[in-house]
């Protein structure tokens, strides 16, 4: 879609998700009390968000979560006062900002990649624009909140890119919750779990088996474990 007919992201994830339940709920085989949606590095901000304007998800997995997309590369990315950021990301063109974000492509390929690929994914043409636009895809002012459907939240203990926010998330929602920390000791602490995918994959499994089961009992196997936050 992205590069066949130039589509971009767009944060009102409910939209695109909407029409996909359409069809999905429409086929007889589909039960639409165990539909699960399950949104990975950026889709742990866009799952989220369908999810809470859109009840037919009964169940949600951010792997990782992600409270704010553009939260953590502003604070590092753009000086100033946490409160004045935005703004100065809307003014155009501020030469010094402008200098900073080149110097920082320039010296690190992470930071080059991110605005490249951003930029392409977003929609946007300059470094300022695309650190703007990643700041609308949020569950910020209430959107967190909305979301009503047991959900699993997953954290890598060294996530260079999220640190944070699946943290962050977590505390926001008041639906049922569980949180799972992945740690450097199970080569599971990296963004989304690329170091340990199948016991990243395996502990979902088992939470999706418990939350659309009447008698939960995976629980037991992470009782009194510091790796999980049952609420």
């Amino acid at each position: 879609m992205m590069h066949r007919e130039g589509m971009v992201f767009r944060p009102d994830w409910e939209t695109v998700l909407g029409p996909v339940l359409d069809y999905l709920l429409a086929r007889p085989e589909v039960d639409p009390a165990r539909v699960a949606l399950m949104g990975i590095s950026q889709g742990g901000v866009l799952a989220p968000r369908a999810a809470a304007f859109d009840p037919r998800i009964r169940a949600l997995v951010a792997f990782d979560g992600v409270y704010n997309l553009g939260e953590n590369p502003v604070q590092r990315l753009v000086p100033g006062a946490p409160e004045l950021r935005r703004a100065l990301l809307q003014v155009n063109p501020v030469p010094e900002l402008d200098a900073c974000l080149a110097r920082a492509m320039a010296a690190r390929t992470d930071v080059r990649w991110g605005m490249q690929n951003g930029a392409g994914v977003l929609g946007t043409d300059s470094p300022r624009k695309t650190l703007l636009r990643m700041l609308d895809f949020n569950v910020a002012d209430g959107v967190a909140e909305r979301i009503t459907c047991p959900t699993l939240v997953c954290s890598g203990a060294s996530d260079p890119f999220l640190a944070g926010q699946p943290e962050k998330l977590y505390e926001h929602l008041s639906c049922p919750k569980t949180l799972i920390s992945f740690t450097a000791d199970e080569a599971a602490d990296a963004h989304a779990q690329v170091g340990a995918m199948r016991l990243a994959c395996g502990r979902i499994g088992d939470w999706l088996d418990g939350t659309f089961s009447t008698a939960p009992a995976w629980a037991d196997m992470y009782a009194g474990s510091s790796c999980l936050d049952r609420k």
